[in-house]
């Protein structure tokens, strides 16, 4: 009786963890997110250039539904080109679920005034919370900006990698 005891408490103990595992199993999702932006420029004393760039924005998913976002970045100048590094963002869904990711690139200036391109920017998904809690993934950045408004585009193109719970 004792053997049919143990047999059936590890029965019963595989299935809540088999449906445990299976509740939090993770999945890979295309990650698309289109933005409009106003960056505000100034003195930022985490850089090595000690100038940086604090990002504010909103936009829309179709994994996300419409988000907000905030991030901030170092840049440097090297003549006409501008280097953003060292960027930390924070998008916020209307779920209240967060998406941390760390980017970088350049702005390229187009020859129209004043307004610039990223090139080669890229973002690398750290984290988050809610269901994006243990997320990974990433891809490229593109979008545009003028310098001298700070208004700008923003899109996010890749995968993201999350706990789907079902």
């Amino acid at each position: 009786m004792n053997t049919l005891l143990l047999r059936a408490a590890a029965g019963a103990l595989w299935l809540a963890i088999s449906n445990a595992s299976m509740a939090d199993s993770f999945v890979t999702m295309p990650m698309e997110i289109s933005g409009v932006l106003t960056e505000t420029p100034g003195p930022s004393l985490r850089c090595p250039s000690k100038f940086g760039g604090v990002i504010i924005g909103r936009g829309e998913g179709a994994l996300t539904g419409p988000v907000a976002f905030i991030s901030s970045d170092c840049i440097t100048q090297n003549g006409p080109l501008f280097t953003f590094s060292a960027g930390k963002l924070i998008v916020l869904t209307v779920a209240g679920d967060q998406i941390f990711a760390d980017y970088s690139g350049q702005f390229v200036p187009t020859g129209v005034g004043s307004n610039f391109v990223f090139s080669g920017a890229t973002f690398q998904v750290t984290g988050g919370t809610g269901k994006f809690s243990r997320a990974s993934g990433g891809g490229n950045m593109t979008g545009s900006e003028d310098i001298s408004t700070g208004q700008g585009t923003m899109k996010l193109s890749g995968r993201i990698n999350f706990k789907n719970r079902n």
